[in-house]
């Protein structure tokens, strides 16, 4: 029979084959958008062809982090287990982590205890001399870099973004200023670049592990008023309250989510704000604020795009569409963010006076809310603030557009940022 025989029923909306992630990543705003006139859900298959999902719309992503039948323990990830998916997937880094970012309920609560004292909106506030201090001083190295290079241009992620949270994060914890380039490096393998092959990636992640074990070796031996030592002294003053893998595990999340993101954050304010410098100017005005535009930069283009994983404790259906329990999901926090349905029209449009930026979902939603929020909000407000004081013609050396985007789905930033600090 002729395929196309009337007497044949066919489905008038064929459903839409699942999106096969890019490993290099990229700018991912277009292809949200793309997405998201599908629904607030899609099906995905991750790198290494495993099925999942991703959650794009602003409300379904605030449902779907706060659903009590959704998990970040892996152990509620079948196929992990069974064989299904290869020994050296290298997202296995995300679920195998063990830390407060994969845990739940009493032992989420247990972890998050121990450091969530070290981040209170209080106790930050008490670090804004020295941020400002280290603020100040790369400003001063950021200067001598464009005064030495060819045409005045110095790459302000390499000068003055990375260096301010990895300094502070590190300084929190009591790692050592030697091991701070390396911890990038192999943050940014592990976390970041998911174009990296799988022998690379898990080489990174021993490699990092390692690194963390003699960092947690140092304050041992030389315990000091920082929170490595503080978690050292919990595990070792009652042996139930964390475990040596916990240990590696919390100072390798503070150490990532410390400065990764904040880097990624005061990369694409600057980005927005030299191509927008009519929002530059209000601030400038007073008709808005350094934190306003902290708040729109998270919302207009996060520093992280597609987060892994959490898991359906059992059939879970979002905004109309059935996510399949055990299924590995990831949080679209730059699609949340210009969803048009929550944050109007126009929400392609960086707008330092819109009323919904504060609203947005980039430090999550619920018991997982992000620890460091008000210490990253508080660095990049300083850092932006200073900056923009210090240098008020400062611009982009090259065209936005062209400005080489990071290789990862999960990261959503630029991989150099070349700058002019007097536009003339």
């Amino acid at each position: 029979m002729n395929p196309a025989d009337p007497a044949i029923p066919t489905p008038a909306h064929a459903p839409a084959p699942a999106h096969v992630i890019d490993p290099a990543g990229g700018c991912p705003h277009a292809l949200n958008a793309r997405l998201r006139a599908g629904g607030s859900v899609s099906e995905v298959v991750l790198p290494g062809g495993v099925p999942g999902a991703v959650v794009l719309g602003h409300e379904a992503l605030r449902e779907f982090l706060g659903h009590p039948d959704v998990a970040k323990d892996a152990r509620h990830f079948p196929a992990l287990h069974d064989g299904t998916i290869a020994p050296d997937w290298p997202l296995r880094v995300f679920a195998n982590a063990q830390g407060m970012h994969t845990a739940d309920a009493a032992d989420h609560r247990r972890l998050r205890s121990l450091v969530g004292n070290a981040f209170t909106a209080r106790q930050v506030e008490r670090l804004r001399p020295r941020i400002e201090e280290l603020t100040a001083g790369l400003l001063d190295d950021l200067a001598g870099a464009a005064a030495e290079a060819p045409g005045g241009v110095a790459d302000l992620r390499t000068h003055f973004a990375l260096p301010l949270p990895m300094s502070v994060i590190c300084e929190l914890l009591g790692v050592d200023p030697e091991h701070r380039g390396r911890l990038h490096h192999l943050s940014n393998t592990v976390i970041i670049a998911t174009d990296t092959t799988p022998a690379e990636a898990m080489a990174a992640v021993r490699e990092l592990v390692e690194l963390m074990g003699t960092i947690a070796a140092a304050r041992r031996a030389r315990p000091g008023e920082d929170l490595t030592s503080a978690l050292i002294a919990a595990r070792e003053g009652d042996g139930d309250r964390l475990s040596e893998a916990e240990l590696i595990g919390t100072m390798r999340l503070m150490l990532v989510a410390g400065h990764e993101t904040t880097l990624n954050l005061i990369s694409n304010a600057v980005r927005a704000l030299c191509t927008h410098r009519d929002q530059l100017e209000l601030v400038r005005e007073g008709r808005a604020t350094w934190s306003d535009v902290v708040d729109e930069t998270l919302r207009f283009d996060g520093p992280v795009s597609w987060f892994p994983f959490r898991y359906p404790t059992r059939d879970l259906t979002v905004d109309g569409t059935l996510i399949p329990r055990g299924t590995p999901v990831l949080a679209g926090y730059t699609a949340a963010g210009r969803d048009e349905a929550f944050h109007g029209p126009d929400a392609d449009r960086f707008d330092v006076t819109r009323p919904t930026a504060a609203r947005h979902l980039s430090f999550g939603h619920g018991a997982h809310y992000c620890v460091g929020a008000p210490l990253a909000r508080l660095e990049a407000t300083i850092a932006l603030e200073r900056l923009f004081t210090r240098f008020p013609d400062l611009d982009l050396a090259v065209p936005e557009p062209e400005l080489p985007h990071q290789r990862s789905f999960i990261g959503n930033s630029v991989e150099a940022l070349p700058v002019r600090l007097d536009r003339s």
